[in-house]
Protein backbone atom coordinates (compact mmCIF):
# COMPACT_ATOMS: atom_id res chain seq x y z
CA UNK A 1 0.00 0.00 0.00
CA UNK A 2 0.97 3.04 -0.85
CA UNK A 3 2.13 4.98 2.12
CA UNK A 4 0.49 8.68 2.04
CA UNK A 5 2.32 11.79 3.45
CA UNK A 6 0.30 14.69 5.07
CA UNK A 7 1.47 17.08 2.46
CA UNK A 8 -0.36 15.13 -0.30
CA UNK A 9 -4.05 16.13 1.32
CA UNK A 10 -5.65 19.46 0.71
CA UNK A 11 -8.02 20.24 2.62
CA UNK A 12 -10.96 22.53 2.77
CA UNK A 13 -13.22 23.78 5.50
CA UNK A 14 -16.91 25.32 4.89
CA UNK A 15 -17.01 28.12 6.54
CA UNK A 16 -19.67 29.97 4.46
CA UNK A 17 -23.09 29.30 6.46
CA UNK A 18 -25.41 31.89 7.66
CA UNK A 19 -26.12 29.92 10.99
CA UNK A 20 -29.95 30.95 11.38
CA UNK A 21 -30.33 28.82 14.26
CA UNK A 22 -27.67 30.89 16.23
CA UNK A 23 -29.15 34.42 15.51
CA UNK A 24 -28.53 37.22 17.03
CA UNK A 25 -24.85 35.56 17.41
CA UNK A 26 -24.73 35.75 13.61
CA UNK A 27 -26.85 38.66 13.02
CA UNK A 28 -23.30 40.41 12.36
CA UNK A 29 -21.03 37.51 11.46
CA UNK A 30 -20.89 34.05 9.74
CA UNK A 31 -21.33 31.12 12.23
CA UNK A 32 -17.66 29.95 12.39
CA UNK A 33 -16.68 33.92 13.21
CA UNK A 34 -19.00 33.32 16.46
CA UNK A 35 -16.55 33.89 19.68
CA UNK A 36 -16.53 31.22 21.36
CA UNK A 37 -14.07 30.31 25.00
CA UNK A 38 -13.01 33.60 26.50
CA UNK A 39 -10.38 33.86 23.47
CA UNK A 40 -11.31 31.91 20.10
CA UNK A 41 -13.81 31.79 17.53
CA UNK A 42 -15.51 28.26 16.28
CA UNK A 43 -13.88 28.16 13.34
CA UNK A 44 -10.27 28.33 15.56
CA UNK A 45 -11.28 24.37 16.31
CA UNK A 46 -11.32 22.91 12.98
CA UNK A 47 -7.92 24.89 12.16
CA UNK A 48 -6.24 23.40 15.20
CA UNK A 49 -7.82 20.02 14.53
CA UNK A 50 -5.70 20.65 11.44
CA UNK A 51 -2.76 22.10 12.00
CA UNK A 52 -1.94 20.45 15.23
CA UNK A 53 -2.55 16.95 13.02
CA UNK A 54 -0.22 18.29 10.48
CA UNK A 55 -1.99 18.88 7.70
CA UNK A 56 -1.04 22.21 6.65
CA UNK A 57 -2.47 22.85 3.31
CA UNK A 58 -6.04 23.91 3.90
CA UNK A 59 -8.52 26.04 2.09
CA UNK A 60 -11.42 27.90 4.01
CA UNK A 61 -14.31 28.56 1.82
CA UNK A 62 -16.38 31.73 3.03
CA UNK A 63 -19.46 33.19 2.08
CA UNK A 64 -21.98 35.24 4.27
CA UNK A 65 -20.74 38.05 5.90
CA UNK A 66 -17.44 36.85 5.97
CA UNK A 67 -15.11 40.20 6.59
CA UNK A 68 -14.54 39.43 10.17
CA UNK A 69 -14.02 35.80 9.98
CA UNK A 70 -11.25 36.41 7.20
CA UNK A 71 -9.66 39.23 8.86
CA UNK A 72 -9.26 36.76 11.89
CA UNK A 73 -7.95 33.98 9.51
CA UNK A 74 -5.67 36.40 8.19
CA UNK A 75 -4.37 37.64 11.02
CA UNK A 76 -4.02 34.16 13.40
CA UNK A 77 -3.41 31.81 10.84
CA UNK A 78 0.20 32.86 8.79
CA UNK A 79 1.90 29.47 8.15
CA UNK A 80 5.43 28.89 6.07
CA UNK A 81 4.10 29.20 2.69
CA UNK A 82 7.55 29.07 1.42
CA UNK A 83 7.34 25.05 2.09
CA UNK A 84 3.65 24.89 1.09
CA UNK A 85 1.89 25.24 4.37
CA UNK A 86 -0.80 28.06 3.93
CA UNK A 87 -4.30 28.49 5.01
CA UNK A 88 -6.10 30.59 2.95
CA UNK A 89 -9.94 31.87 2.51
CA UNK A 90 -11.51 31.70 -0.12
CA UNK A 91 -14.23 34.43 -0.50
CA UNK A 92 -17.00 33.35 -3.30
CA UNK A 93 -16.35 34.25 -6.61
CA UNK A 94 -19.60 33.12 -8.94
CA UNK A 95 -16.93 31.04 -10.98
CA UNK A 96 -19.56 28.46 -12.34
CA UNK A 97 -22.48 31.04 -12.91
CA UNK A 98 -24.43 33.96 -11.51
CA UNK A 99 -25.22 32.51 -8.27
CA UNK A 100 -23.46 32.28 -4.43
CA UNK A 101 -23.16 29.13 -2.88
CA UNK A 102 -26.23 26.77 -2.95
CA UNK A 103 -25.17 24.23 -0.60
CA UNK A 104 -22.27 22.80 0.99
CA UNK A 105 -21.66 20.46 -2.11
CA UNK A 106 -21.98 23.67 -4.25
CA UNK A 107 -19.32 25.21 -2.40
CA UNK A 108 -16.94 22.77 -2.95
CA UNK A 109 -18.30 22.51 -7.16
CA UNK A 110 -17.19 26.15 -7.45
CA UNK A 111 -13.87 25.67 -6.07
CA UNK A 112 -13.00 22.64 -7.95
CA UNK A 113 -10.30 24.19 -9.18
CA UNK A 114 -8.09 24.44 -6.23
CA UNK A 115 -8.19 20.59 -6.46
CA UNK A 116 -6.83 20.61 -9.36
CA UNK A 117 -4.45 22.92 -8.94
CA UNK A 118 -3.06 20.52 -5.77
CA UNK A 119 -3.17 17.55 -7.01
CA UNK A 120 -3.89 15.94 -3.86
CA UNK A 121 -4.02 12.16 -2.69
CA UNK A 122 -6.79 13.11 -0.87
CA UNK A 123 -9.06 15.92 -0.38
CA UNK A 124 -10.27 16.02 3.58
CA UNK A 125 -13.67 18.31 3.41
CA UNK A 126 -14.44 19.77 7.67
CA UNK A 127 -17.20 21.69 8.49
CA UNK A 128 -15.66 25.16 10.09
CA UNK A 129 -18.85 25.57 12.66
CA UNK A 130 -18.23 22.50 15.72
CA UNK A 131 -16.72 22.70 18.78
CA UNK A 132 -13.98 19.56 19.13
CA UNK A 133 -10.73 17.92 19.28
CA UNK A 134 -9.66 16.04 16.93
CA UNK A 135 -6.61 13.88 15.88
CA UNK A 136 -6.92 13.12 12.07
CA UNK A 137 -4.46 10.84 11.04
CA UNK A 138 -6.05 7.75 12.59
CA UNK A 139 -9.45 8.69 10.33
CA UNK A 140 -7.26 8.74 7.59
CA UNK A 141 -5.32 5.71 8.04
CA UNK A 142 -8.60 4.27 8.78
CA UNK A 143 -9.82 5.43 5.31
CA UNK A 144 -6.68 4.58 3.30
CA UNK A 145 -6.41 0.98 4.50
CA UNK A 146 -10.22 0.55 4.27
CA UNK A 147 -9.87 1.34 0.84
CA UNK A 148 -12.45 3.44 0.48
CA UNK A 149 -14.16 6.12 -1.83
CA UNK A 150 -15.45 8.64 1.10
CA UNK A 151 -14.98 8.31 4.72
CA UNK A 152 -17.42 10.03 7.17
CA UNK A 153 -16.58 10.56 10.75
CA UNK A 154 -19.19 9.74 13.07
CA UNK A 155 -20.28 9.43 17.07
CA UNK A 156 -23.04 8.31 18.97
CA UNK A 157 -25.65 11.40 19.75
CA UNK A 158 -29.05 10.98 21.29
CA UNK A 159 -31.87 10.64 19.16
CA UNK A 160 -33.47 14.00 19.59
CA UNK A 161 -29.92 15.68 19.22
CA UNK A 162 -29.96 13.39 15.79
CA UNK A 163 -32.69 14.82 14.26
CA UNK A 164 -30.55 18.27 13.52
CA UNK A 165 -27.91 16.06 11.48
CA UNK A 166 -27.25 13.03 9.50
CA UNK A 167 -27.21 9.82 10.44
CA UNK A 168 -25.90 6.97 9.53
CA UNK A 169 -26.59 2.95 9.40
CA UNK A 170 -23.58 0.54 9.26
CA UNK A 171 -23.17 -2.94 8.32
CA UNK A 172 -19.77 -5.25 9.14
CA UNK A 173 -16.29 -3.22 9.24
CA UNK A 174 -18.40 -0.31 9.84
CA UNK A 175 -19.03 -0.15 5.94
CA UNK A 176 -22.40 2.43 5.84
CA UNK A 177 -24.93 1.17 4.33
CA UNK A 178 -27.46 4.17 4.60
CA UNK A 179 -27.82 7.69 5.43
CA UNK A 180 -30.20 10.11 5.89
CA UNK A 181 -30.00 13.62 6.32
CA UNK A 182 -31.99 15.39 9.41
CA UNK A 183 -34.60 12.32 9.97
CA UNK A 184 -38.07 12.71 11.74
CA UNK A 185 -37.12 9.70 13.35
CA UNK A 186 -33.91 8.73 13.94
CA UNK A 187 -32.82 5.15 13.25
CA UNK A 188 -30.96 4.00 16.80
CA UNK A 189 -27.61 2.30 17.27
CA UNK A 190 -28.70 -1.78 17.79
CA UNK A 191 -27.55 -2.77 21.11
CA UNK A 192 -27.28 1.50 22.27
CA UNK A 193 -31.17 2.88 23.05
CA UNK A 194 -31.67 5.94 22.67
CA UNK A 195 -28.78 7.09 20.66
CA UNK A 196 -28.18 7.02 16.88
CA UNK A 197 -25.24 7.43 14.91
CA UNK A 198 -24.39 10.81 13.54
CA UNK A 199 -22.33 12.22 11.33
CA UNK A 200 -19.98 15.42 12.05
CA UNK A 201 -19.78 16.77 8.88
CA UNK A 202 -15.67 15.61 8.48
CA UNK A 203 -14.89 13.81 5.11
CA UNK A 204 -11.92 12.17 3.51
CA UNK A 205 -12.82 12.05 -0.38
CA UNK A 206 -10.52 10.11 -3.10
CA UNK A 207 -10.28 12.85 -5.40
CA UNK A 208 -11.43 11.59 -8.92
CA UNK A 209 -14.71 10.72 -6.28
CA UNK A 210 -15.30 13.62 -5.31
CA UNK A 211 -14.87 15.67 -8.35
CA UNK A 212 -17.10 13.01 -10.47
CA UNK A 213 -19.59 12.97 -7.79
CA UNK A 214 -19.94 16.63 -7.40
CA UNK A 215 -19.70 17.64 -11.28
CA UNK A 216 -22.80 14.77 -12.16
CA UNK A 217 -24.96 16.51 -8.81
CA UNK A 218 -24.10 20.47 -10.45
CA UNK A 219 -26.62 18.72 -13.56
CA UNK A 220 -29.29 17.64 -10.99
CA UNK A 221 -31.78 19.90 -9.77
CA UNK A 222 -30.61 18.88 -5.92
CA UNK A 223 -30.04 20.88 -2.87
CA UNK A 224 -26.60 20.28 -3.85
CA UNK A 225 -25.97 19.21 -0.10
CA UNK A 226 -23.22 16.73 1.12
CA UNK A 227 -25.80 15.29 3.47
CA UNK A 228 -28.80 15.50 1.60
CA UNK A 229 -27.40 14.74 -2.09
CA UNK A 230 -23.71 13.66 -2.56
CA UNK A 231 -23.48 10.96 0.40
CA UNK A 232 -26.70 9.20 -0.67
CA UNK A 233 -26.04 9.51 -4.83
CA UNK A 234 -22.97 7.69 -3.63
CA UNK A 235 -24.43 4.88 -1.71
CA UNK A 236 -26.95 4.06 -4.41
CA UNK A 237 -24.01 3.93 -7.26
CA UNK A 238 -22.31 1.26 -4.98
CA UNK A 239 -19.04 3.25 -3.74
CA UNK A 240 -17.32 1.78 -0.49
CA UNK A 241 -18.28 4.32 2.23
CA UNK A 242 -16.64 3.88 5.82
CA UNK A 243 -17.82 5.45 9.31
CA UNK A 244 -14.55 6.27 11.26
CA UNK A 245 -15.79 5.49 14.84
CA UNK A 246 -14.82 8.95 16.75
CA UNK A 247 -15.85 7.70 20.05
CA UNK A 248 -12.86 5.57 20.47
CA UNK A 249 -11.04 8.27 19.74
CA UNK A 250 -8.47 10.47 21.70
CA UNK A 251 -5.77 13.10 21.30
CA UNK A 252 -2.17 13.09 22.53
CA UNK A 253 -1.99 14.19 26.30
CA UNK A 254 -5.44 13.11 26.34
CA UNK A 255 -5.97 9.41 26.07
CA UNK A 256 -7.89 9.35 28.94
CA UNK A 257 -10.52 11.61 28.18
CA UNK A 258 -14.02 10.86 26.39
CA UNK A 259 -14.19 12.65 23.18
CA UNK A 260 -16.03 15.90 22.75
CA UNK A 261 -17.76 17.10 19.62
CA UNK A 262 -20.52 19.54 20.09
CA UNK A 263 -22.73 21.09 16.95
CA UNK A 264 -22.87 24.69 18.37
CA UNK A 265 -26.36 25.75 16.25
CA UNK A 266 -28.28 26.68 18.17
CA UNK A 267 -27.85 29.55 21.28
CA UNK A 268 -29.01 26.96 24.04
CA UNK A 269 -26.28 24.35 22.63
CA UNK A 270 -23.49 27.38 22.05
CA UNK A 271 -24.50 28.48 26.30
CA UNK A 272 -24.32 24.39 27.16
CA UNK A 273 -20.99 24.25 25.49
CA UNK A 274 -19.57 27.62 26.93
CA UNK A 275 -20.46 26.01 30.20
CA UNK A 276 -18.64 22.54 29.90
CA UNK A 277 -15.57 24.75 29.74
CA UNK A 278 -15.52 25.79 33.38
CA UNK A 279 -16.97 22.84 35.26
CA UNK A 280 -14.10 21.09 37.73
CA UNK A 281 -13.35 18.56 34.64
CA UNK A 282 -13.96 20.03 31.46
CA UNK A 283 -15.10 17.24 28.92
CA UNK A 284 -13.34 19.61 26.17
CA UNK A 285 -9.32 20.52 28.11
CA UNK A 286 -8.21 23.63 26.76
CA UNK A 287 -5.35 23.12 28.74
CA UNK A 288 -3.66 20.30 27.37
CA UNK A 289 0.05 21.38 26.42
CA UNK A 290 0.48 18.28 23.91
CA UNK A 291 -3.17 19.52 21.95
CA UNK A 292 -2.71 23.39 22.07
CA UNK A 293 -5.93 25.27 20.84
CA UNK A 294 -4.25 28.63 19.63
CA UNK A 295 -6.09 31.53 18.18
CA UNK A 296 -5.11 35.65 18.11
CA UNK A 297 -3.53 36.64 20.97
CA UNK A 298 -4.40 40.14 21.51
CA UNK A 299 -1.45 42.70 23.49
CA UNK A 300 -3.44 43.00 26.56
CA UNK A 301 -2.73 43.07 30.39
CA UNK A 302 -3.76 40.55 32.59
CA UNK A 303 -7.07 40.18 34.83
CA UNK A 304 -6.99 42.19 37.38
CA UNK A 305 -9.24 41.72 40.91
CA UNK A 306 -9.93 44.76 42.65
CA UNK A 307 -11.79 45.35 46.12
CA UNK A 308 -12.24 43.39 49.54
CA UNK A 309 -14.48 44.80 51.06
CA UNK A 310 -16.58 42.26 52.86
CA UNK A 311 -18.12 44.55 55.49
CA UNK A 312 -19.88 46.27 52.48
CA UNK A 313 -20.08 43.27 50.33
CA UNK A 314 -17.92 45.19 47.52
CA UNK A 315 -15.42 42.36 46.67
CA UNK A 316 -13.94 41.61 43.28
CA UNK A 317 -14.47 38.20 42.46
CA UNK A 318 -14.86 35.13 40.30
CA UNK A 319 -15.59 31.11 41.29
CA UNK A 320 -15.85 28.41 38.43
CA UNK A 321 -15.50 30.75 35.87
CA UNK A 322 -12.84 31.87 32.48
CA UNK A 323 -11.52 35.42 32.48
CA UNK A 324 -9.81 36.81 29.74
CA UNK A 325 -7.26 39.12 29.72
CA UNK A 326 -7.32 42.91 30.00
CA UNK A 327 -10.79 42.63 32.46
CA UNK A 328 -11.37 44.21 35.35
CA UNK A 329 -13.40 42.92 38.30
CA UNK A 330 -14.10 45.76 40.04
CA UNK A 331 -15.85 44.94 43.05
CA UNK A 332 -18.26 42.92 41.00
CA UNK A 333 -19.15 38.78 42.00
CA UNK A 334 -19.33 36.53 39.12
CA UNK A 335 -19.97 32.54 39.05
CA UNK A 336 -19.62 29.96 36.74
CA UNK A 337 -19.23 32.79 33.29
CA UNK A 338 -17.00 33.34 30.77
CA UNK A 339 -15.80 37.00 30.26
CA UNK A 340 -13.40 37.71 26.83
CA UNK A 341 -11.22 39.94 27.22
CA UNK A 342 -11.29 43.96 28.06
CA UNK A 343 -14.20 43.19 30.07
CA UNK A 344 -15.48 45.56 33.23
CA UNK A 345 -17.45 44.25 36.26
CA UNK A 346 -18.04 47.23 38.32
CA UNK A 347 -18.93 47.38 42.09
CA UNK A 348 -21.78 45.17 43.81
CA UNK A 349 -22.87 43.30 40.74
CA UNK A 350 -24.02 39.85 40.15
CA UNK A 351 -23.07 37.64 37.28
CA UNK A 352 -23.66 34.02 37.19
CA UNK A 353 -24.02 31.65 33.92
CA UNK A 354 -23.24 34.02 31.67
CA UNK A 355 -20.75 34.71 28.42
CA UNK A 356 -19.63 38.63 27.57
CA UNK A 357 -17.73 38.91 25.18
CA UNK A 358 -15.15 41.55 24.18
CA UNK A 359 -15.55 45.12 25.71
CA UNK A 360 -18.81 44.75 27.82
CA UNK A 361 -19.21 46.54 30.83
CA UNK A 362 -21.56 45.67 33.52
CA UNK A 363 -22.60 48.77 35.83
CA UNK A 364 -22.64 48.97 39.95
CA UNK A 365 -25.64 46.24 41.18
CA UNK A 366 -26.20 45.11 37.61
CA UNK A 367 -27.40 41.57 38.01
CA UNK A 368 -27.42 38.65 35.34
CA UNK A 369 -28.28 35.18 34.94
CA UNK A 370 -27.73 33.49 32.04
CA UNK A 371 -27.21 35.94 29.34
CA UNK A 372 -24.76 36.43 26.66
CA UNK A 373 -24.00 39.72 26.05
CA UNK A 374 -22.18 40.43 22.51
CA UNK A 375 -19.18 42.71 21.77
CA UNK A 376 -19.40 45.83 23.44
CA UNK A 377 -22.63 45.91 24.84
CA UNK A 378 -22.96 48.25 28.19
CA UNK A 379 -25.22 46.93 30.74
CA UNK A 380 -26.06 50.20 33.07
CA UNK A 381 -26.46 50.40 36.89
CA UNK A 382 -28.86 48.66 38.61
CA UNK A 383 -30.00 46.64 35.86
CA UNK A 384 -31.94 43.17 35.80
CA UNK A 385 -31.67 40.50 32.64
CA UNK A 386 -32.50 36.62 33.38
CA UNK A 387 -34.68 37.08 36.31
CA UNK A 388 -37.91 37.52 34.43
CA UNK A 389 -37.82 35.92 31.15
CA UNK A 390 -41.54 37.61 30.87
CA UNK A 391 -40.20 40.75 30.63
CA UNK A 392 -37.22 39.88 29.14
CA UNK A 393 -38.76 38.55 25.91
CA UNK A 394 -40.44 42.16 25.83
CA UNK A 395 -37.40 43.84 25.32
CA UNK A 396 -34.46 41.04 23.86
CA UNK A 397 -33.96 37.80 22.30
CA UNK A 398 -34.49 34.54 24.73
CA UNK A 399 -33.89 31.26 23.54
CA UNK A 400 -36.08 28.09 24.13
CA UNK A 401 -34.08 27.42 26.91
CA UNK A 402 -34.43 31.21 28.90
CA UNK A 403 -30.59 32.44 27.94
CA UNK A 404 -31.00 35.98 27.40
CA UNK A 405 -28.78 37.10 24.43
CA UNK A 406 -27.70 41.01 23.68
CA UNK A 407 -26.62 41.36 20.53
CA UNK A 408 -24.22 44.59 19.58
CA UNK A 409 -25.58 47.72 20.14
CA UNK A 410 -28.42 46.33 22.38
CA UNK A 411 -29.72 49.35 24.41
CA UNK A 412 -30.47 47.85 28.27
CA UNK A 413 -32.72 50.15 30.16
CA UNK A 414 -32.26 50.76 33.72
CA UNK A 415 -33.46 48.62 35.85
CA UNK A 416 -35.04 49.27 39.75
CA UNK A 417 -33.06 47.01 42.57
CA UNK A 418 -35.56 44.67 43.52
CA UNK A 419 -33.44 43.74 46.84
CA UNK A 420 -31.63 45.43 49.37
CA UNK A 421 -28.24 46.01 48.54
CA UNK A 422 -25.41 47.40 51.39
CA UNK A 423 -25.00 51.11 49.92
Amino acid sequence: MKILKRRDVLSIVLAGGMGERLFPLTRDRAKPAVPFGGRYRIIDFVLNNLINSGFTKVKVLTQFKSNSLIEHIIRTWRLTSDIGQFVDPVPAQMRRGPHWFRGTADAVYQNLDLIFDEEPEEVLVFGGDHIYVMEINPMLSYHGEGGHDLTIAAIPVPVAEATRLGVLEIGENNRVVGFEEKPKAPREIPGMPGFALASMGNYIFKPKVLRNALEHDALQDTTHDFGKTIIPTLLAGGARIGAYDFASHSVPGAEEQAPYWRDVGTVDSYWEASMDLISVTPPLNLYNPRWPVKSHTPQLPPAKFVFADAASQRIGLATDSMVASGCIISGGNIHRSILFSRVRVNSFSHIEECVLMDGVEVGRYARLKKVIADKGVHIPPKAEIGFDLEEDRRRFHVSEGGVVVLPKGTVVPESPVRVALSS
